[in-house]
C-alpha cells in the first residue's frame, strides 16, 4: 500500500532545511507521495526511515534501460494514467522483428531498410529504436550468426528473443557490451534466463499468458537478482492485450503493486500492413513500453513514429521553433519578408508553402510562447508592438534593402498600428497558409 504524504512526513527529519529543494518537509513529503521527487533528495533522512519509505520513494513503474551511450532506450518510469494529468516522460520504443530463418541477404536488406527510417517532423528527427532478433530456427549457430549480422549492420539497440537458454547465452556473449534486452519466450526456462540476465546485468523480458502469471514471473525474476524487467503478454488478441496493459498500469500507479510496476513489450500479430499499423498504434497509445513490428516500409512506419511523437510531447507546452529569421531558398536583399509565430506547425506549414512558390523569402518567427497566430493574438502574445520590436531588433533590417513585411491575414487588424509604430509598410497576406504560394508569385 502506498504511503500518504502525512505518513511520509512523520518519518522525515522535520527540519525544513530546504536542502531537498522544497520549502518545507511537508511539501517534500507530498511531492514524494505523488512520485514527483525521490527520497535521495533529502540528505538528512535516517537509515530506518529510508527502509520504511522504500516503496514510497521508488517510481511506480520501473525505469528500464536498453543499450548504452547516447543511443540507449529508456522506457517506464511513468507516473500518470492519462497524458493530460501531467505528461508521459519516456517514449515507447519502436522496433522491428528479424527472424533467424531469413537468409543472410534478406537480413541485410531488412537492416538497410531499418537504417533508412529517419524522418524530420516539426523540427525533430524521429526514428525507430531497436531490432529484435528472434531464434525462430531453434538453431544456436544460426541465431548467433543472425545476431552478428545485425550487430555489424546497425547501431540500433538490440533485443534477443528465444526459448533456448544455451542459444541465448551464445548470442548474449556477442553483444553484451551493447546491453541487449533478453526476452525469455518460454516460462519453463525462466530460471536459466534469470541467471543469464543477472550474470550479464541485462534487462530481462518475461513472457506470460495473463496478468497473474506476469506478477508471479516478475517477482521470481526480482528474487533472482534481476532489477530491470519487462513484461511480454502473449496469446491474447488486441483488445485483450490493451485491457491488460491498462489494468497493469492502473494497478501499479494507483495501488503501488510492485510486481506489475514494469513496462511492457508488445509484438504485432497481423501480417496485413494496414491492420498491423493500426495494431501497433493501438499499443503505442495504450501503454506499451516497446512495440515490435514486421513491416519496414516508410509509408507505414512514419505514421507510427508520428503517433508516438504526438503522444509523448508535453500537452501543456506547445512544440516551438526558435524565434529567429529563417531563410527559404537563395534570398537576396529584395526578398519578401513574412512574419508569423514560433508555433512549430505554423512555421513548417508556412515554410512549405513558401518553398512551393519558388520565391526565396525570409520568414521571421516572433516569440509567442509557441502559440498559433490566432491563439497568440487572442492572448496578446502576437501584437503590433511585439512584431515591431521583433522587426527592429532581430537583424532583418541589415539583411534587406526594403521595409515591407507580410503579416498573416487573420491578424489584418494589426496592419495600421504596426505601420505607425514600426515604420515598415505592412502587406496583409492570405488568411490560410495554402494561399501563400499564389500570393508570393504575385507579390511586388
Amino acid at each position: 500500500m502506498a504511503l500518504s504524504g502525512l505518513d511520509i512526513y512523520k518519518l522525515l527529519p522535520k527540519t525544513n532545511c530546504k536542502d531537498c529543494g522544497f520549502s518545507t518537509c511537508l511539501a517534500f513529503a507530498m511531492a514524494l507521495a505523488q512520485k514527483r521527487t525521490s527520497l535521495d533528495k533529502c540528505p538528512h533522512v535516517t537509515a530506518q526511515a529510508k527502509e520504511a519509505l522504500e516503496s514510497a520513494s521508488q517510481p511506480p513503474i520501473k525505469l528500464i534501460t536498453i543499450g548504452s551511450g547516447d543511443n540507449k532506450l529508456e522506457i517506464g518510469n511513468e507516473t500518470v494514467m492519462y497524458r493530460h494529468e501531467q505528461k508521459f516522460f519516456h517514449p515507447c520504443g519502436i522496433g522491428f522483428l528479424v527472424e533467424d530463418i531469413l537468409s543472410e541477404s534478406e537480413i541485410d536488406k531488412r537492416i538497410a531498410d531499418i537504417n533508412s527510417l529517419k524522418f524530420e517532423r516539426v523540427g525533430q528527427v524521429i526514428s525507430p529504436d531497436l531490432i529484435c532478433v528472434k531464434n525462430t530456427s531453434k538453431d544456436k549457430d544460426r541465431f548467433a550468426g543472425s545476431v552478428k549480422r545485425v550487430m555489424d549492420g546497425t547501431k540500433s539497440n538490440i533485443a534477443l528473443y528465444g526459448d533456448d537458454s544455451a542459444a541465448m547465452a551464445g548470442a548474449v556473449s556477442l553483444c553484451r557490451a551493447r546491453k541487449p534486452l533478453v526476452i525469455c519466450g518460454d516460462s519453463g526456462n525462466l530460471d536459466e534466463f534469470i541467471k543469464l540476465a543477472k550474470t550479464g546485468s541485462l534487462p530481462l523480458a518475461v513472457t506470460c499468458s495473463n496478468i497473474e502469471e506476469a506478477a508471479s514471473a516478475t517477482a521470481k525474476a526480482k528474487q533472482g537478482g534481476v532489477e530491470e524487467i519487462v513484461i511480454n503478454i502473449k496469446a491474447k488478441n488486441l483488445s485483450g492485450k490493451i485491457q491488460d496493459y491498462a489494468l497493469m498500469r492502473r494497478t501499479a500507479l494507483k495501488k503501488n503493486f510492485r510486481p506489475l510496476g514494469y513496462p511492457t513489450i508488445s509484438f504485432t500479430d497481423s501480417v496485413e500492413p494496414d491492420i498491423e499499423l493500426a495494431e501497433a498504434i493501438s499499443y503505442a497509445t495504450k501503454y506499451a513500453g516497446i512495440v515490435i513490428i514486421r513491416n519496414t516500409k516508410k509509408e507505414y512506419v512514419f505514421p507510427l513514429l508520428v503517433t508516438r511523437q504526438d503522444i509523448y510531447n508535453d500537452p501543456q507546452k506547445p512544440v516551438q521553433v526558435e524565434p529567429k529569421i529563417y531563410e527559404i531558398g537563395k534570398v537576396t536583399n529584395q526578398s519578401p519578408v513574412l512574419v508569423t509565430t514560433n508555433f512549430s506547425i505554423t512555421y513548417f506549414t508556412v515554410a512549405g508553402e513558401v518553398e512551393s512558390s519558388k520565391i526565396p523569402s525570409y520568414i521571421i518567427c516572433c516569440d509567442a510562447d509557441g502559440m498559433s497566430v490566432l491563439t497568440a493574438w487572442a492572448a496578446e502574445k502576437f501584437t503590433a508592438e511585439k512584431i515591431s520590436d521583433t522587426l527592429n531588433n532581430i537583424g532583418i533590417m541589415d539583411m534587406v534593402g526594403h521595409r515591407k513585411v507580410v503579416i498573416p491575414g487573420y491578424v489584418s487588424v494589426l496592419s495600421g498600428k504596426l505601420e505607425e509604430i514600426s515604420g515598415w509598410k505592412v502587406n496583409v497576406g492570405p488568411r490560410e497558409a495554402s494561399g501563400i504560394t499564389n500570393y508570393l508569385r504575385g507579390y511586388k
